[in-house]
């Protein structure tokens, strides 16, 4: 099967930052997949690459089988791009708008699809509201209704729900799930790190324009191995312990752990060493312990 995205050995330098370093993945029909990464990461510019913005310096980018260079119409086509800024033209309604960018891409009766794009984002209520009278929430609804209005298969998200209420938020990803489950593929890039717990299956990390991870979510929580056992103490921690501390952390000392076999030999130390248990709380390790360890590393490579 073709992919939704392919990109091989993308690199690209602006002056003496190098953006991107030779990054290579791909992202097959249907996935749900999330791009993460700190700022400055080059995320946005791997997202401009895809969509033609930015021209790479070597290497190669597809959309469902489209170079983004040579097949420019065709990939762009196959692509619907929720930016991370708020971009608008401030002359005209929120339907105008959507009808504007039906016709970029030759559909002229979209009337229907817009309606229904309006209702899923709470837009229609708005929809004759012009675009300059719209809340900042409001704006975003309309840039995640224009990526959508030409029915793309392939969705790129750049933290579409940054500055928006929850409710949106809730609303947003019924829809966008509801579209995933219809076979569109879904990249997602936001720094709410339980957002893509909760919608993705598979996640790349970049860091200083390199691929750093690029696996399952499952695989990746896999890799740390650590328990945490957050404790709130009478008493000084142990020296034996304080390898382990994470914390402290609201009062509390948060201790890594290898795995449940760790637990008593640890509670007994705490015990002989004449501390109190205030309170205790065992936790998993989440998408966030492993993308702040993978980071860690990185720095220290």
């Amino acid at each position: 099967m073709i992919a939704a995205i392919e990109i091989e050995q993308v690199s690209k330098r602006f002056g003496s930052l190098q953006a991107l370093d030779k990054v290579s993945l791909r992202i097959d029909q249907g996935e749900f997949f999330a791009l993460l990464g700190p700022n400055g990461a080059g995320k946005t510019t791997l997202i401009s690459t895809i969509a033609g913005l930015v021209r790479a310096d070597s290497g190669s980018a597809r959309i469902m089988g489209f170079d983004v260079v040579r097949d420019y119409r065709q990939a762009r086509r196959a692509l619907g791009v929720v930016p991370q800024e708020l971009v608008f033209d401030p002359f005209f309604s929120v339907r105008e708008t959507l009808r504007i960018q039906s016709g970029y891409f030759g559909l002229r009766s979209n009337d229907d699809w817009i309606d229904e794009v309006m209702e899923n984002l709470d837009l229609t209520a708005k929809a004759d509201v012009n675009m300059r009278a719209l809340s900042g929430g409001m704006k975003r609804r309309v840039l995640v209704a224009q990526a959508l209005v030409h029915k793309p298969p392939v969705i790129v998200l750049d933290e579409p729900t940054a500055g928006v209420d929850v409710e949106l938020r809730q609303g947003l990803w019924q829809f966008v799930q509801r579209l995933n489950r219809d076979g569109h593929t879904v990249v997602l890039t936001t720094h709410y790190l339980e957002e893509a717990e909760t919608l993705c299956e598979r996640i790349a990390m970049l860091k200083q324009g390199r691929l750093v991870a690029l696996d399952s979510k499952s695989n990746l929580v896999r890799r740390l191995h650590n328990l945490r056992l957050r404790v709130r103490i009478s008493g000084d921690l142990p020296d034996s312990l304080a390898e382990l501390d994470h914390g402290p952390h609201n009062g509390a000392h948060v201790l890594w752990l290898r795995d449940y076999a760790d637990l008593e030999p640890t509670l007994a130390i705490l015990r002989q060493a004449g501390c109190t248990l205030l309170e205790m709380e065992l936790e998993q390790p989440d998408l966030e312990d492993v993308f702040l360890e993978i980071m860690k590393r990185e720095d220290r490579n």
